[in-house]
């Protein structure tokens, strides 16, 4: 998967997650909490997005993600899901 690919994957389940996300303008450079959501929000987002692009994450990846875009980095850098 892109960056590009993923990133859009995020944009969207934020977007459908976040009250209000779809009247801010999207920088990936900025944290989902700059944006008002809260950690079951991200929860979701990242849960959701993971599944989508069939992808599995150790939970201590996320420990040091500091914005969208390191989102992105992770997940693009993870072991896909075999089935």
């Amino acid at each position: 998967m892109t960056r590009d690919e993923a990133l859009a994957v995020i944009k969207r389940h934020f977007l459908e997650v976040v009250d209000g996300a779809d009247k801010m303008v999207f920088d990936p450079s900025k944290s989902m909490k700059d944006y008002g959501a809260t950690s079951l929000d991200m929860v979701e987002v990242v849960s959701a997005s993971m599944r989508e692009l069939k992808v599995k994450v150790p939970r201590t990846e996320f420990a040091n993600i500091k914005n969208i875009d390191g989102l992105v980095e992770v997940l693009c850098n993870s072991s896909p899901i075999r089935t």
